[in-house]
């Protein structure tokens, strides 16, 4: 039997399967995606596909502390974009 990758929700810290969750890379040179293929180079972290999850995240800061650096506002517009248009 395949073992099913698990990963933490930064949001509500909820342990899920990969595939269910929203992947935001960090590249090389600091530029801040939204990684639809899970394989994209750089430092992940993951959302629930929930909007509740990404403010929390937004409210306490985690994808900043997890990136070591100040985020943009138009990476959380793009990911309420996305988390919305599903």
């Amino acid at each position: 039997m395949k073992k099913i990758p698990q990963r933490t929700c930064i949001g509500c810290g909820q342990i899920k399967a990969k595939k269910e969750l929203i992947r935001v890379v960090k590249d090389k040179e600091g530029n801040i995606s939204i990684d639809r293929t899970g394989k994209a180079n750089g430092r992940g972290a993951y959302l629930c596909d929930d909007i509740s999850c990404l403010e929390k995240a937004i409210k306490a800061k985690k994808l900043e502390r997890t990136f070591e650096m100040k985020i943009d506002e138009t990476v959380y517009e793009n990911l309420r974009g996305v988390i919305v248009d599903k």
